[in-house]
């Protein structure tokens, strides 16, 4: 049997979007016992968590149903690939140590079965913010640690909550005004032989060709549609 690699993103777990967050959770673990019976690898797309800072001695509190079942994977010998999101943007090794993710803090191209895959969570790509650059400065990250979480964490979840409502979640824009298509269009100028452009962040389900090999997929999200991408021969997008 051909090993399938899975794409999941934008759960956002903990967030006021969900009313019963950890009915989520457990779903999401069903959702990964499904995908390890036949999966090479599982690659979770950035903002799993609606928040999520790491300070040197705590972490957030929640998410064990999880957590515990990522190590289970990783423990079987499956990859759990973890991309940063701008809500969980503040990781650093817990997940590595404790669980066996391997993180990626940045964009990264893979090669899958013979095909060229762009992956990222999608924030920051053709798009600049004065938000998005505070949260990336390791000075203002320092001064945050330096804060007591029963005050960071409340503000956190409200400014995630206005992100959401101000240009995350929006309806499709159209090809010529989405900043992930405008994106990969450059991208492919550059790298003409990428066949996938995997992305999360917009909370849309898309499946665009952009070139006659090549791709834009933006995988949906865990508020509206438990929505997921899987590679097998193709890419496609499912419901769970």
């Amino acid at each position: 049997m051909n090993k399938k690699v899975y794409f999941l993103s934008d759960v956002h777990l903990d967030s006021k979007s969900h009313t019963d967050s950890i009915e989520v959770e457990r779903k999401l673990c069903r959702w990964l016992d499904m995908a390890r019976q036949d999966a090479q690898a599982i690659y979770l797309l950035g903002d799993i968590f609606d928040f999520w800072y790491e300070y040197k001695y705590v972490v957030p509190k929640g998410f064990v149903r999880l957590l515990g079942k990522l190590a289970e994977i990783t423990d079987s010998g499956i990859e759990v690939h973890f991309f940063i999101g701008n809500h969980d943007i503040w990781l650093t090794d817990y997940l590595a140590k404790e669980c066996g993710l391997i993180l990626h803090f940045k964009p990264e191209i893979i090669k899958i079965n013979d095909k060229k895959i762009f992956l990222a969570h999608g924030d920051g790509l053709n798009e600049t913010s004065i938000p998005l650059m505070m949260f990336r400065s390791k000075f203002l990250r320092a001064c945050l640690s330096t804060i007591h979480p029963r005050w960071t964490i409340p503000l956190a979840h409200k400014w995630s909550n206005y992100s959401r409502k101000n240009g995350d979640t929006q309806d499709y824009l159209g090809e010529d005004k989405e900043n992930l298509i405008i994106f990969a269009k450059q991208k492919l100028k550059e790298i003409p032989d990428i066949n996938y452009f995997i992305f999360g962040h917009r909370h849309i389900l898309l499946d665009l060709p952009i070139a006659e090999t090549s791709r834009v997929i933006i995988i949906g999200d865990w508020i509206s549609y438990f929505s997921y991408a899987v590679l097998e021969d193709d890419v496609r997008l499912e419901k769970f």
